[in-house]
């Protein structure tokens, strides 16, 4: 009875679009129309936001995008004899499709994807045996130190467990390099990996030479180690005390599984993040993919490896020829042969990693260049809607994330549509001001709409175009260019640890101050041509408030691209720990209360001591979860302050032998339950209104500070306070 019942509803409901597409275009229809819908969306959001209402929601909004779609096509395309202005139309209109598509697709992938997966905890006896792979190239070892030391200390069998350092920088062909001081460094590096692996007991390899980059590293280390199962970190991925226990378990349920795929969380913030101080306050770009995407993807059985964080069957492996290397996104490209081969995948949405983002811009754009160029290499070779084996809701599934990559070129589109109109007077959109504002408002205020149902607190307004905005100046030729030679992008490791002391503009900054120019000039160009020409009035207006839209937010761009100086490479996270802190000869108690990779915070019992030097060298020791006995790490300390009856110490550790590593790995590392707080605690959804102002304050702020940044020289680029 049920099922009736849910299925009459259905039927309804697809009555009801059919009802509302079809009403007849015109603007008065389509105003009552689109008011209706936009008020029912507004009301089951605050009512109903779950189940089948929120489906109904996406239905409404759906017949809206629909109607838009129709009058589009029919209505607004100019004359084919006229060239000048169809071919910039048709453009724009194609544009707009793309969107319209992706949007189809992300509603069929995330409108109801699974619930978050419970934990799959295995017991320590008969379990599978496990080779965890950490593939490096020029990372730093200190780096590396702690990321080992993460690894041997998840809670596994240590029979059952072999951590394999696969060093890409070591290899032979790098050491007999002919440049003399490569070779050398080289040389240098293969020596000192070796001596850390050796003291901290793990496995190092390196190989003859650097063959398909990532995939030939994972693939060398396939070839030299037996276990039934693989775990992939990468060089800056530390992961939690119960990696292992929360993901190995699921293998044992299905003998067809080849992966489980965990988030990527982020100690530091990423370029947009640390410029724009959102880090603290809003949802993380990535989280959105993890969040919500991920899980979509999951219900269909399409949730892809992410290159880290994950585990994978070694017999789907090798039965696939190990991991794929055609394209430089070795992990989606592995998933997507393994899928097609009738392996399955699952996605653990807890994190259970910790790792890093690139600080700097120009490393943000080269690693998201990567990423867009392995995708459409993928589309090339592998083409996910044609791939046999596939599912058609897989295909659909591998169809958007490698199409979502083609965002350059519609957001180029949109960006300068509008100036030509304004320069040119083209008439690329022929339709009336109030027409034009009718049905692309109401379009744009239920795309808004449904894009708040689908990711809520995960993603808030504006961001994605945002996001995507400073993204497509560089990436627009990356895409070209793999476009007219699949074959020649080669994979780049993405720089994550370093840091910025002084604050300044990114070296890729300047296309973002030419486009703010531009579209400024096309504010003043609209309110000229409003005086000059009264009777194009209706039209100049709204294209001209399109473009002001760019305006706000390429001026937010430039924010993004003004470099703030880094006080601190990592953010601390909060944890509340017993120790013991060394005063002078003698230890008093006290807790820790947050850490970051570099450094902590300690507050002690200590009422008569003297506040310490800064430069002071001292020892922190409390017990390591892998251990019953306390560790000693020595720490240098930053600054202290009395509160109350206590002293807060801030210091940053002082590793001296592979144990401090350990030591340190412990304190960040080890409990995944201070990264799940963090990211809750961040997670909340401000509404489409609120964060549309949210978003135009910090785009006039951002504005003013980017151009600061421009004007002001090195005077002007101060930390300026939000």
């Amino acid at each position: 009875m049920a099922k009736f019942a849910s299925a009459l509803i259905w039927f309804a409901m697809a009555i009801c679009v059919l009802a509302i597409v079809s009403l007849p275009i015109n603007l008065q229809t389509h105003l009552i129309a689109g008011t209706i819908i936009l008020v029912a969306m507004i009301l089951l959001k605050l009512t109903k936001p779950e189940g089948t209402w929120r489906l109904i929601a996406l239905a409404l909004g759906t017949a809206i995008v629909l109607r838009y779609v129709y009058w589009r096509t029919t209505s607004t395309l100019p004359p084919v004899t006229q060239l000048e202005n169809f071919i910039p139309g048709l453009l724009l209109y194609l544009a707009e499709m793309y969107s319209v598509f992706m949007l189809f697709l992300s509603l069929f992938i995330v409108a109801r994807p699974l619930p978050s997966r419970p934990a799959e905890f295995v017991e320590t006896q008969n379990v599978p045996t496990v080779d965890v792979f950490i593939p490096t190239y020029n990372e730093d070892a200190a780096l590396l130190a702690d990321t080992v030391s993460a690894a041997i200390a998840m809670d596994y069998p240590a029979d059952k467990m072999t951590v394999w350092l696969l060093d890409d920088g070591g290899t032979v062909q790098k050491r007999n390099a002919d440049n003399v001081v490569d070779a050398q460094a080289a040389e240098t590096r293969y020596r000192e990996l070796q001596k850390l692996c050796d003291d901290l007991g793990v496995r190092y390899l390196t190989r003859e030479r650097n063959e398909h980059a990532k995939a030939g590293n994972l693939n060398n280390g396939l070839a030299h180690s037996t276990g039934e199962l693989v775990v992939v970190f990468d060089a800056d991925h530390a992961p939690a005390r119960s990696f292992l226990r929360e993901t190995v378990g699921y293998f044992a349920e299905d003998h067809r599984l080849f992966l489980v795929q965990t988030p990527h969380f982020f100690l530091n913030p990423d370029p947009l993040e640390k410029n724009l101080r959102t880090f603290e306050k809003m949802p993380s770009e990535n989280e959105m993919f993890y969040g919500i995407i991920q899980r979509g993807l999951d219900k269909w059985n399409a949730a892809f490896f992410c290159g880290s964080a994950a585990v994978l069957r070694r017999e789907a492996l090798l039965e696939a020829d190990g991991f794929s290397g055609v394209s430089i996104t070795e992990d989606c490209e592995t998933a997507i042969e393994l899928h097609s081969r009738g392996w399955n995948s699952i996605y653990v949405d807890k994190p259970l990693i910790a790792g890093l983002q690139p600080a700097t811009f120009a490393s943000f754009i080269g690693q998201r260049s990567r990423w867009a160029q392995g995708m459409m290499q993928i589309l090339r070779f592998r083409f996910p809607l044609l791939k046999r084996g596939l599912s058609l809701p897989q295909r659909l599934c591998y169809m958007s994330s490698t199409l979502f990559w083609l965002f350059p070129f519609p957001r180029t589109i949109f960006l300068f549509a509008p100036l030509f109109y304004i320069f040119f007077d083209l008439q690329i959109f022929t339709a009336s001001g109030g027409e034009f504002l009718a049905y692309t408002l109401s379009y744009m205020l239920v795309n808004l709409m449904m894009q708040n149902y689908l990711y809520g607190s995960f993603r808030w307004p504006w961001i994605s175009e945002l996001y995507e905005y400073i993204q497509t100046v560089h990436l627009l030729p990356a895409v070209v260019s793999v476009a007219l030679n699949p074959r020649k992008p080669t994979f780049k490791v993405t720089a994550k640890d370093e840091q910025i002391t002084k604050s300044r503009l990114s070296e890729l900054s300047r296309p973002f101050f030419v486009i703010f120019g531009v579209l400024l000039i096309g504010v003043l160009a609209s309110a000229w041509k409003i005086y000059a020409e009264p009777y194009k009035a209706d039209v100049t207006l709204v294209v001209g408030g399109w473009n002001l839209l760019n305006l706000v937010l390429a001026g937010c761009a430039l924010g993004v691209v003004s470099e703030r100086r880094e006080r601190a490479a990592t953010r601390r996270i909060r944890i509340s720990r017993r120790c013991e802190f060394k005063i002078g000869e003698d230890w008093v108690r006290g807790s820790i209360e947050d850490v970051s990779v570099n450094g902590a915070r300690i507050k002690v019992n200590a009422t008569s001591a003297a506040p310490f030097e800064v430069g002071a060298m001292t020892a922190l020791r409390f017990k390591p979860h892998w251990s019953d006995e306390t560790g000693e790490l020595p720490v240098i300390v930053r600054n202290s302050e009395r509160e109350g009856n206590g002293m807060n110490i801030g210091c940053s550790y002082d590793r001296r032998e592979p144990m401090h590593h350990r030591l340190v790995a412990d304190l960040v590392f080890a409990d995944a339950k201070q990264w799940s707080g963090f990211q809750v605690g961040r997670r909340r959804n401000p509404g489409v209104f609120i964060g549309t102002l949210w978003f135009f304050q910090l785009a006039i702020f951002q504005t003013f500070r980017g151009l600061v940044y421009l004007f002001g020289g090195q005077s002007g680029a101060r930390e300026h306070r939000q």
